[in-house]
């Protein structure tokens, strides 16, 4: 199992120095990844960043780790635009970008307070065809669909990894992540049970190459709150990742506690 840390750029994590800082001292601490999420506004009146530009300044501060979005909403993103985002990162990092991508969600009004669709059938069909045109640029073209006329073109040197968003408990969503490399399994309460990695497996069915299955929540001890669940049922289940949830962004000092316990302290 590899374990990383998964974060908004929200409130003290959305100023860049301290995402930076951040990626350092989870490296050092012997964190697998840093995945940022893909917002335009939060859950109040706070600062959030871009995700893709603090990606880039924190590959460069690194040598190891796993960088990306979790998850990137392919229905307000230019599939075109998305694809040359994860391909600079891929490059700049040496082949550590993971993209990580979903339907997306209007909880703080990402795509209803900026006109965007929010039907969840036409976001789906975004979805599906964006993925398509991220994956035609990457491997070179040429490709045509969808008013898309891409002719052949240097292809990313690095392979980059795409893991699709399955929110629970509708796990049959996860069939768009049969095709893909990974599926990230995110529950809005942060509680993913070992049964439902194996729904969610049952229904992506044998692959023949290696599958990631992305599970986040809260299991560190240095949180210094309540007692957290064990995440080895998860691991026995067929868990490959651990995504450690800085949900609570704010005050910074407590997000960088869990950052530099480090993956040690997470509960078994």
């Amino acid at each position: 199992m590899k374990s990383a840390l998964y974060l908004p750029a929200f409130g003290p994590l959305a100023d860049p120095v301290a995402l930076v800082e951040l990626a350092r001292r989870a490296e050092a601490a012997g964190w697998d990844g840093v995945f940022l999420w893909d917002h335009l506004l939060a859950d109040g009146p706070v600062e959030v960043s871009d995700p893709w530009v603090a990606l880039g300044a924190m590959a460069t501060a690194t040598s190891r780790m796993s960088l990306g979005t979790m998850v990137s909403p392919l229905p307000r993103h230019r599939p075109a635009i998305t694809a040359r985002q994860a391909g600079t990162l891929s490059r700049l990092s040496g082949g550590r970008c993971v993209l990580g991508v979903g339907i997306g969600a209007d909880e703080y009004g990402d795509f209803s307070r900026f006109g965007e669709p929010t039907s969840l059938a036409e976001r789906a069909a975004m979805t599906d065809q964006a993925l398509d045109i991220i994956g035609a640029i990457w491997k070179g073209g040429p490709y045509r669909g969808g008013g898309v006329d891409l002719p052949e073109i240097p292809p990313e040197p690095h392979r980059i990894p795409v893991w699709v968003a399955a929110t629970l408990p509708h796990v049959r969503s996860a069939h768009r992540a049969i095709k893909h490399d990974g599926v990230v399994l995110l529950d809005p309460e942060l509680k993913v049970d070992a049964e439902k990695v194996r729904q969610a497996l049952s229904i992506i069915g044998p692959t023949e190459k290696p599958y990631d299955v992305v599970v986040t929540g809260n299991a560190s001890t240095a949180w210094g709150d309540d007692e957290k669940p064990g995440i080895g049922p998860l691991v026995e289940a067929g868990m490959t990742w651990w995504a450690e949830c800085l949900i609570h962004y704010d005050p910074l000092e407590l997000s960088m506690r869990v950052v530099d316990a480090g993956p040690s302290a997470l509960t078994m």
